[in-house]
């Protein structure tokens, strides 16, 4: 926002910034038309693989098998772990984190001189890693070519990390053809690791900021068994509480609020619940026996505990139990006419469960005679109700053009937010874990590495550090830690990043960047188009901004009319910009009415010609950033003493046509008459 220029522009920059920011993703609403739908073409495979069931994995792989070189044997050690195929790897990014952590850049040199000599040995863990320090330049100049050709050696090698990152540089340059193959398999992976038979809710990556501060809400809600409310929350468990027990065993078995994954206090908390007859703890119930979670895996008593919570009125149980007849365990034989009287019971109540399964069967023609166009329309019901498993069916559709028309952009998009729910994403929650316990450092090579890997939230929270911590950050640079010139360079970068994802504060904060020079040139033009881009977005502050320039002719044509059609225009976006939108107009009138004065002049170069008064007033009468106030009272006295002589002096003028229009005295009529004509 601007901070020059007109004093009152000043303040309603003030006042609005502090305007709370949705910066959240909007929901996904798909909408299907005929013209989507593609009843065309052969089947090409489209329901049939050899290498993947959409009814999940018999035999859950293991996340070694799916994330190859997880960093999860550093945050969570475990004795079935095996490093032995790594061990320098490990070595090295062990050091890296710790590094970090205790902003000792000599331990960081040593640590990335470690992953290079494995690396030059071939390990692909180890080249992904030099792919992620040459792609932001730590320890090493900055190389976008020397990161590309590392990651693709990675990739060969199988680093799933190093696959999502090669995905996402080729969605950035719109290489979709490139793209969506390896989108295609990490969404493949991404599935594989899902549960049988009842997905976990969709938990985002916690945005650790809102606007430009820190956001206490969602962080204290992340804190886990150290957060004031799950506090309460156990306390009603052990006295008896069975919604509290069902709670508390949600939040163990998905890994929720900041808690690890475990199974083994799921299960206990599940089966407190249920004793006091907790139906949703019955359905949990049946899907850990149905997947072996901490318990011996057990299809019989899945199939008994699916079925009390279906008749206590649960009706998503019923998809485990069509899921069982489906593969036919726990269950006589295989029934595929059951089960899908069991995932119809689902969508009659409508569960999006039922309908992806229900999907399913038509798409592969199980116990009903096949039918794509079907199978989409319930593909689409449970996607918009956030099914992952039904992106990733919709997303392989618009990949063969089997069902929708093809269309590699959109495929590319939804294999692209199932891959992002893979093994790989607990890189996030642990970057939560350091944030929440004050280890920045550690938390900034967590969120760097995902950002790299194309996650926008991730992004934004490295970018948010680097801005707000700024040498606390640890950042660290091409020889030691970073300069001012790196750390900007870098936020700018991955705010660039975010907000080519749709997140409008980066959008916004790339205008700023451009319009001050922060870590680029700068450029008015490029500061324009940045906010152009977040006023599409239905922003507010954004319009506010392109106002502001449409005033003063910077980066876009002087133009009064249109700046105040972009002050309406954010007052009808945001009511909350009420005030700052009637400074800003008090502005234009300012300048309407006295352009090319020696007042408007002298108005717009009061903070340069004043700043150490200004400075002063900050550090000394006033908080940071109320000494504007100064000049806003200045101004709006001004205004209001033009106002008020501009009314006086049409009072005078219509006083005089008043005495004009008067009949004239006889006396003074004849004196007049006696002068000569």
């Amino acid at each position: 926002m601007r901070i020059s220029g007109l004093g009152i522009v000043i303040l309603s920059v003030l006042i609005f910034y502090c305007v709370e920011l949705s910066v959240h993703a909007r929901p996904v609403v798909l909408v299907l038309s005929n013209d989507d739908l593609n009843s065309g073409g052969e089947d090409n495979g489209v329901g049939e693989s050899s290498d993947f069931d959409e009814f999940g994995e018999s035999e859950p792989k293991s996340e070694e098998e799916l994330d190859p070189g997880s960093w999860r044997p550093i945050f969570e050690p475990d004795d079935s772990t095996v490093q032995a195929a790594s061990p320098q790897y490990y070595s090295g990014l062990k050091k890296i984190l710790s590094a970090a952590s205790e902003g000792n850049y000599r331990l960081m040199e040593e640590a990335v001189d470690e992953i290079e000599a494995a690396s030059s040995a071939g390990d692909p863990h180890a080249q992904s890693i030099m792919g992620f320090v040459y792609g932001i330049g730590m320890m090493r100049e900055k190389s976008k070519s020397k990161s590309f050709l590392h990651h693709n050696f990675a990739v060969a090698g199988g680093n799933m990390q190093s696959k999502m990152a090669l995905a996402f540089t080729y969605l950035r340059q719109d290489m979709h053809d490139k793209a969506v193959q390896l989108y295609a398999e990490l969404a493949e992976t991404a599935v594989n690791s899902f549960l049988i038979s009842k997905d976990s809710p969709v938990v985002e990556p916690t945005r650790i900021h809102s606007g430009t501060e820190e956001n206490k809400g969602a962080l204290r809600k992340s804190r886990g068994e150290e957060d004031e409310d799950f506090q309460i929350l156990e306390y009603q468990a052990h006295k008896g509480n069975a919604n509290a027990m069902y709670k508390i065993g949600l939040f163990y078995y998905f890994g929720l609020r900041g808690l690890r994954r475990d199974h083994t206090k799921a299960l206990h908390w599940f089966s407190k619940a249920v004793e006091k007859g907790e139906p949703r703890s019955m359905e949990l119930l049946g899907e850990i026996y149905a997947r072996g979670a901490g318990v011996e895996r057990n299809y019989t008593k899945a199939l008994e505990w699916l079925t009390l919570a279906a008749k206590e009125g649960l009706y998503s149980a019923f998809n485990g139990i069509g899921y069982l007849y489906v593969k036919g365990y726990g269950v006589d034989k295989k029934n595929f006419t059951k089960a899908r009287e069991y995932f119809e019971k689902a969508v009659d109540n409508e569960d999006p469960s039922g309908h992806y399964n229900l999907g399913v069967l038509y798409l592969k023609g199980i116990g009903v005679k096949r039918d794509v166009r079907q199978a989409t329309k319930y593909f689409f019901v449970a996607a918009n109700a956030g099914q992952p498993k039904a992106f990733y069916q919709l997303a392989k559709m618009f990949h063969t053009g089997i069902g929708l028309k093809k269309n590699l952009e959109m495929a590319t998009s939804f294999y692209k937010l199932v891959a992002e729910r893979g093994p790989w994403s607990s890189l996030s929650r642990w970057a939560l874990e350091a944030y929440l316990k004050g280890d920045v450092g550690k938390a900034l090579i967590l969120y760097s590495r995902m950002a790299e890997m194309g996650y926008e939230i991730a992004q934004s929270n490295a970018a948010w550090i680097l801005d707000k911590y700024g040498e606390r950050s640890m950042c660290m640079g091409v020889s030691g830690f970073c300069t001012d010139k790196e750390r900007h360079e870098r936020a700018h970068s991955l705010w660039w990043r975010a907000s080519e994802q749709g997140n409008e504060h980066a959008a916004l904060l790339i205008g700023d960047a451009y319009y001050y020079g922060r870590g680029t040139e700068r450029d008015f033009v490029r500061a324009a188009e940045a906010y152009m881009h977040a006023k599409s977005q239905s922003n507010a502050q954004a319009m506010f901004n392109l106002g502001y320039m449409h005033e003063h002719g910077q980066g876009l044509p002087l133009d009064l009319h249109l700046a105040k059609r972009y002050y309406d225009q954010a007052l009808q976006s945001d009511a909350t910009a009420r005030l700052p939108v009637t400074l800003a107009l008090a502005s234009l009138w300012l300048r309407r009415n006295y352009a090319d004065t020696v007042l408007v002049r002298v108005v717009d170069s009061l903070p340069e010609v004043y700043p150490k008064v200004e400075n002063w007033i900050e550090n000394v009468v006033f908080e940071e950033g109320n000494a504007t106030i100064l000049t806003l009272v200045v101004c709006l006295i001004t205004i209001l003493y033009l106002r008020d002589r501009q009314r006086r002096q049409v009072v005078v003028a219509d006083q005089v046509a008043a005495d004009v229009a008067q009949p004239l005295d006889a006396d003074v009529a004849q004196q007049l008459a006696a002068f000569p004509q």
